[in-house]
């Protein structure tokens, strides 16, 4: 889970694993993969490391660079 902060100064939580995509529009805007967007205050190299570091807490990263060993 990320600590992120809406443009109207509400924080919130958001399980990172729903993230599809994040973009600097020049808001920082964050799709989900069910289609959903939110706009945030945090700037996207913020989220981003967020984010890493969630997927390190979880395993979730040590899990991708497995696969990627695996098919090369």
């Amino acid at each position: 889970m990320i600590h992120l902060t809406r443009l109207n100064n509400e924080k919130f939580v958001l399980n990172a694993i729903y993230i599809e995509q994040i973009q600097s529009l020049p808001d920082t805007t964050i799709s989900l993969i069910n289609g959903k967007k939110i706009v945030v205050k945090d700037n996207a190299s913020e989220v981003l490391q967020q984010v890493t570091s969630y997927y390190q807490t979880i395993g979730l990263q040590q899990l991708s660079s497995k696969v990627g060993e695996i098919d090369e």
